[in-house]
């Protein structure tokens, strides 16, 4: 069966280049109308033209489809919450948000200055609380909702220069866990996205991979799938070169340790606690603890 998007409304933000481009696009060629959002700053943030959201939108009117340009930045909750209700005001509702918004400032912890810490996760972290914040009731009235966090493997397994990108991620990963836990009851499902693409988010990689086959248009199918009616939830999608892969955050079956040598109990059966065999994918963080309490149950008879 053909993926349609017929009569639903997305919001793409980071829209007008590189892969929110692509989202916008390959949604709108499938039925959607499309919000497409971006601020038209440089990588780092700085700056702003609605010349770049503009250009996408006449890509997609050039192509038959419907779209109307944006550029609020994420960082401003009124803005965004302007930007939702022009949308609820011109086609009447909003089926998808792709939080796809973000900027780079990268430098080692030891030389970073706090403000760029605090600015990439306002961007990325604050940005798509914002943008899921202005949606979440319309979609919770409309019984119906699609949301993609768009993470990192830098955020998932880390990066070299990339504490502030990496943490902004990785803090997107535990935001979509507890919204697919509480948006489960109005079929409100939320996912992450974690691409490798060619952007100008990953220039600076240049000759370190092979940019011929990380064009953003091998990751949009994924992005697709994610926000279509029969979307999974709670899945964090990993995919690029036309490859795509779940991660998955588990915890293994661990050991008990109790008494006044615990500690060394601990370090001499470290090993024993990272043996992968027998992890689960907890279904809430309440696993860990119902994980600990058996084992110690178990051990009291």
């Amino acid at each position: 069966m053909t993926m349609r998007f017929d009569g639903r409304v997305a919001i793409v933000t980071g829209a007008g280049g590189g892969l929110g481009r692509e989202h916008a696009l390959a949604l709108a060629k499938r039925g959607a109308k499309v919000v497409v959002n971006d601020l038209g700053g440089a990588r780092d943030g700085s700056g702003g033209s609605a010349t770049a959201a503009e250009s996408v939108v006449a890509e997609i009117g050039a192509a038959g489809g419907e779209a109307m340009a944006n550029a609020a930045s994420v960082t401003d909750f009124a803005a965004v919450e302007a930007m939702v209700a022009a949308a609820v005001e011109k086609w009447g509702r909003v089926d998808i948000l792709v939080n796809n918004a973000g900027v780079l400032r990268d430098k080692s912890f030891a030389k970073m200055e706090l403000d760029d810490f605090r600015f990439v996760m306002d961007v990325h972290l604050m940005g798509a609380v914002h943008c899921t914040k202005a949606v979440w009731d319309i979609m919770r009235e409309a019984n119906y909702g699609r949301i993609v966090m768009t993470t990192s493997s830098s955020g998932l397994y880390g990066n070299f220069g990339q504490s502030n990108y990496g943490a902004a991620k990785m803090a997107l990963v535990g935001l979509m866990q507890t919204l697919s836990i509480e948006g489960a009851k109005n079929d409100i499902r939320v996912n992450c996205l974690a691409p490798t693409a060619h952007t100008r988010m990953t220039e600076d990689l240049g000759a370190r991979l092979p940019l011929d086959l990380l064009g953003p248009d091998t990751v949009s199918p994924g992005l697709l799938h994610l926000v279509s009616e029969d979307a999974p939830s709670r899945c964090i999608l990993t995919a690029g070169a036309g490859g795509f892969e779940r991660a998955y955050v588990t915890i293994t079956q661990g050991i008990r340790a109790v008494g006044e040598d615990a500690p060394e109990q601990v370090a001499a059966r470290f090993a024993e606690i990272s043996d992968r065999t027998g992890e689960i994918v907890p279904e809430m963080g309440a696993a860990q603890g119902m994980i600990e309490l058996t084992k110690a149950q178990q051990a009291l008879g």
